[in-house]
């Protein structure tokens, strides 16, 4: 999935808190458009018209509120595009509700509402989606002015009526644009900061694990070795020293093979375990947690490292499964309730972000007196049906 540079598919969480200035926007564009109707009543000559720019621009906060709610992310420009069309119909609803009538330019509320959408858009779109749909809002803005400036009583030019009309969405565009950009920018600043950081310390601990925890392999080589020099040693080999040596062979070949097979699951749950002293048991039998892109794994690892937090658990389980011939599969994270148990607003944080990420979440909570659990599926084109249950009881599932 090709990632969108916006704030909320760089900072799901900044995503969702952003859903407020949208909702804030839509309220004031309603707003406005009642009163500036209502101050100019008297320059009406079709009031259905009228009526109809009105109910345009609630479409369109309607659309704007509806399009950047969480579960409906990732946004998309077609979505923008449907806010600013409907913004645009009211704007020419108005026009036609005046037509010959309209004296004074400055109290039409056309360009002021598509403004003000796009500036409340501006966190889910980027600055380049923003900057289109304000230009050619504004072009058709300016087709409007010139049509009512034969009836305007100010006997301005026809270019400085353009020019302050359109100047109101331009000016809004340009501030929406803006932020898009610097918020952007700012987060892929603090990401690329924090990514070093996470390095430095990754090459930290793994080189503290290597002189501390010796690895399976070489703790066989330490019983192999002896024994081979044990047998080269010996006059005649039992049949003890034959089941000894095929013992060997199969651990050393087993241990082989998991090494060879692990996957950035496996190491999350061994890093987990090792630092936080939660056992995180993982079950891929074909290896399918390879098939994540960078970002699904980021959202299932920073779910798991949470559930391993603070008391939330005493012990995860992790279970990839996909039947034979299907591109999709299931993910199920089964976790034994620990002693603090997190609440529904947290869960839909880790929702939102598997759904900004590609992924199609759902969850479902049930508790029972010993515990407590939920579950959540995801899906993608990729692995990705996966179901991952909250912390519960020992025997959840």
């Amino acid at each position: 999935m090709r990632l969108r540079l916006t704030q909320q598919a760089l900072d799901p969480i900044g995503g969702i808190a952003a859903t407020r200035i949208t909702a804030i926007g839509a309220m004031l564009a309603v707003l406005l458009t009642g009163v500036q109707t209502w101050l100019h009543w008297g320059e009406v000559r079709f009031p259905l018209a009228a009526v109809l720019g009105i109910l345009l621009v609630v479409a369109a906060g309607v659309a704007a509120v509806a399009g950047a709610a969480p579960a409906r992310a990732p946004y998309t420009p077609e979505r923008l595009a449907l806010v600013v069309t409907l913004a645009v119909g009211a704007a020419i609803a108005e026009y036609l509700s005046t037509v010959g009538r309209n004296l004074y330019l400055y109290d039409d509320y056309g360009p002021a509402v598509v403004g003000m959408l796009i500036l409340a858009l501006a966190p889910f779109n980027t600055w380049r989606w923003i900057l289109s749909a304000g230009l050619i809002a504004s072009g058709v803005i300016s087709i409007l002015v010139m049509g009512a400036s034969a009836t305007t009583a100010t006997g301005a030019p026809l270019v400085s009526l353009i020019v302050v009309n359109a100047s109101v969405v331009l000016a809004l565009t340009a501030a929406g644009a803006a932020y898009s950009y610097t918020i952007v920018q700012r987060i892929l600043g603090w990401q690329r900061a924090a990514n070093r950081e996470m390095l430095r310390r990754d090459a930290l601990d793994r080189s503290a694990l290597a002189g501390v925890e010796p690895s399976r392999i070489t703790v066989l080589g330490a019983e192999v070795l002896p024994f081979l020099a044990r047998v080269m040693t010996s006059e005649r080999v039992g049949v003890h020293d034959v089941d000894r040596a095929r013992e060997l062979a199969e651990a050393l070949r087993r241990a082989l093979r998991e090494g060879i097979e692990a996957t950035w699951l496996d190491d999350l749950a061994v890093s987990l375990a090792s630092a936080r002293g939660i056992r995180v048991d993982v079950v891929d039998r074909d290896g399918d947690a390879t098939r994540f892109n960078d970002d699904q794994r980021a959202a299932v690892s920073a779910l798991v490292t949470w559930l391993c937090g603070d008391g939330r658990a005493k012990a995860v389980s992790i279970g990839l499964e996909r039947a034979a011939d299907e591109p999709r599969g299931t993910v199920e994270i089964v976790a034994e309730a620990g002693d603090w148990q997190p609440v529904r607003r947290e869960i839909e944080r880790f929702v939102s972000v598997a759904r900004i990420v590609g992924l199609r979440a759902r969850h479902t909570r049930t508790g029972r007196m010993s515990g407590w659990s939920w579950t959540m599926a995801l899906s993608s084109a990729a692995l990705s049906s996966a179901a991952l249950s909250e912390p519960g009881s020992s025997d959840v599932r």
